[in-house]
């Protein structure tokens, strides 16, 4: 792909004959995914209000400092020291690196990123500014290789959150059995990221990619087919899970300081 000032491009001196409000999309997408980075950002640093029994913040999940609150970690297990998590300043710190490295290199967060952000190209049919491509072969986005193994970690970090959504049918008491609205919120949280790993290209390789005869190979086909079925709506599943992560971060510390109230059904 060459820029929009390649001497192989036509000699046409607008970047776009589009009529339409082209610019719309990509300017959404930057404001929401900007946003997002400083909100998590400053949820990083805050280093508080991520915890109130039983809920616990996605962005502080799984806590495994000894320099997280009383009650914040799994089973008191505690494989870090408090020191180094100090060093860091927040356990969320080093938690957000592997879901956000999942989405940063996602194929999806790609095409969105790289229209809104570098403008390579803003939109179908819009000339990009950049004289050359080089694509993704080398530093930075060399890096984006590495989208598989965030994938698997990514992996893990659902089944805690799903852990969390779990144990937030207890009532602060510690008893079984309760469901708040808190519990709801992590429960869609979870979900929610749940059906965007499975939808991923990755996934849907991982399940049935290399396979030179499906016949032989029922269970991994049957598996692919529902993981394709799913990775249709890829895009959706990236937004919701996005839109549902931050909320729960942002039900949590509201409920952890007080302003609201986690009502509970029974």
């Amino acid at each position: 792909m060459s820029g929009v000032f390649s001497p192989t491009r036509a000699k046409i001196k607008e970047r776009t004959l589009r009529t339409d409000k082209w610019w719309l999309q990509p300017l959404i997408t930057f404001g929401v995914l900007f946003s997002f980075i400083i909100y998590a950002t400053f949820r990083a640093f805050e280093n508080a209000n991520y915890f109130v029994e039983p809920l616990i913040s996605p962005f502080y999940s799984p806590c495994l400092s000894q320099a997280c609150v009383a009650g914040s970690t799994i089973a008191g297990f505690t494989p870090v020291s408090a020191h180094v998590l100090n060093f860091a300043l927040s356990p969320a710190l080093i938690i957000l690196i592997f879901p956000l490295g999942f989405r940063m290199t996602c194929y999806y967060y790609r095409k969105a990123y790289y229209r809104a952000f570098w403008l390579s190209p803003p939109a179908c049919a819009v000339a990009e500014p950049h004289e050359k491509y080089t694509g993704e072969t080398r530093a930075p986005l060399i890096f984006q290789n590495a989208h598989r193994w965030f994938f698997y970690a990514g992996l893990v970090f659902n089944v805690f959150l799903t852990y969390d959504a779990i144990i937030s049918f207890k009532n602060d008491q510690g008893q079984w059995g309760h469901m708040s609205v808190g519990s709801l919120v992590l429960l869609i949280s979870s979900s929610l990221l749940w059906f965007y790993s499975l939808s991923c290209h990755t996934c849907r390789h991982t399940v049935g990619g290399r396979l030179k005869h499906f016949s032989k190979h029922p269970v991994r086909y049957k598996l692919w087919t529902w993981v394709s079925i799913l990775n249709h709506k890829h895009q959706q599943f990236a937004w919701y899970s996005l839109a549902a992560v931050a909320f729960a971060d942002i039900y949590v510390r509201e409920v952890a300081t007080g302003a609201w109230t986690n009502f509970y059904f029974f």
